[in-house]
């Protein structure tokens, strides 16, 4: 079954950037496109449900290329960049990689992106959307630090899928294998550079390759790529949208700022990422410290939903319902083959947090009972992706 787009088509010109695997990637078929960091991303080539069984049963490989770096560099570049998370990376060794949050002076989230640390002094922030260099830079000018920030000509490509291991070590060898979970390591394939991190958007095994020199060598890399995963029944496809939802994975775009509204850690149930006791400061720590004490009036949970399967992208925010009260909205919403259930995000008063907690959500056939449930709805400690 392919999925019925009926809203008018994007554009292509220049205005909108092309990934450095544009080209490369339209040639299996692109069935929608969408646009994160002015970019054209492909979201689908086949069905969604079909895609997400390519995901957990064999490998894919994503064109991911709107995941633009913003590096910091310079002799001040690791104190600068600890200053934009409430993440400790005094903790973070070089070659490990920290999932990270950026606030603001409210303690507000302004993106969420993987940092990787290739050196002392050398980071990347690898953004799916969101303006981080203008921030970045903007921070720099007032901070009397000594750091350079830029964009480098280094696109990524993710490779995902319980199938990903063979994959990569048939490019790279079998001591590819040693990296752990969240860590990374630097190669040349081919002759072309490329910093490979055991990282990725799904839950499941995956790797990111990042290649460095992109515009000049990204089909190159891609079309190495799909001959090493012939024998392993390798697919592209778009970012899993089913898959990260059952992996409790938040998006930017549709999870953390709702109308304009950004949410703070502790609504997202992302505290964990929070150091408040840390010997270094960073932007958002005196009101994290108080949003922290207070509490929060609201929070996203997890919820299982009743209806029928929710097969593609809620267009709008759903709205959840107290009887004939409006109380907060779904952000994310799939039905998932696997629990043979529809699931989502909801962000609701504190007191509608608890596990157990039901409510309605609208739509547009009418109203459909909901609960809140634990999250990540599978594998919650991750054994999948570490093993």
């Amino acid at each position: 079954m392919r999925i019925p787009y009926d809203n008018p088509r994007i554009h292509l010109y220049t205005r909108i950037q092309k990934s450095p695997y544009f080209y490369a990637s339209r040639q299996h078929g692109v069935q929608s496109y969408t646009v994160c960091n002015r970019m054209y991303h492909p979201r689908h080539y086949d069905d969604m449900i079909a895609e997400y069984w390519k995901l957990v049963n064999d490998v894919t490989l994503w064109d991911v290329g709107v995941e633009r770096q913003v590096e910091i560099t310079g002799p001040d570049a690791f104190e600068f960049t600890n200053m934009l998370t409430p993440r400790d990376l005094s903790k973070c060794q070089v070659q490990q990689c920290k999932y990270t949050l950026l606030t603001d002076q409210q303690g507000r989230i302004l993106n969420n992106p993987v940092l990787l640390r290739l050196d002392e002094n050398h980071f990347w922030l690898s953004v799916a959307d969101g303006d981080v260099l203008y921030w970045a830079k903007g921070v720099a000018v007032h901070s009397g630090m000594d750091v350079q920030i830029g964009e480098p000509d280094v696109a990524p490509i993710q490779i995902q899928g319980p199938k990903a291991k063979d994959v990569v070590r048939d490019l790279f060898g079998q001591e590819i294998l040693d990296i752990k979970y969240y860590y990374m390591t630097e190669a040349s394939l081919d002759g072309m550079d490329v910093v490979i991190s055991r990282t990725g958007y799904t839950g499941e095994v995956g790797y990111e390759i990042y290649l460095r020199n992109a515009r000049q060598d990204a089909t190159k890399l891609w079309n190495t790529v799909l001959e090493a995963g012939k024998p392993y029944n390798l697919s592209p496809i778009g970012p899993c949208q089913i898959r990260r939802v059952e992996a409790g994975i938040h998006s930017y775009g549709s999870d953390m700022v709702i109308f304009n509204d950004m949410l703070n850690p502790y609504e997202l149930g992302l505290d964990k990422l929070v150091k408040l006791d840390q010997e270094a400061d960073f932007i958002g720590q005196e009101a994290l410290r108080r949003i922290r004490d207070e509490g929060v009036s609201r929070k996203l949970v997890g919820v299982e939903m009743g209806g029928d399967p929710l097969i593609g992208y809620i267009e709008d925010y759903l709205k959840v319902e107290d009887g004939d009260e409006h109380i907060g909205y779904i952000t994310s919403a799939f039905y998932s083959p696997r629990l043979t259930k529809n699931i989502g995000y909801a962000l609701v008063p504190i007191d509608y947090a608890d596990l157990g907690t039901t409510f309605q959500v609208a739509k547009d056939a009418g109203v459909v009972d909901a609960e809140v449930v634990e999250m990540p709805f599978i594998d919650p400690k991750k054994e999948i992706p570490k093993g």
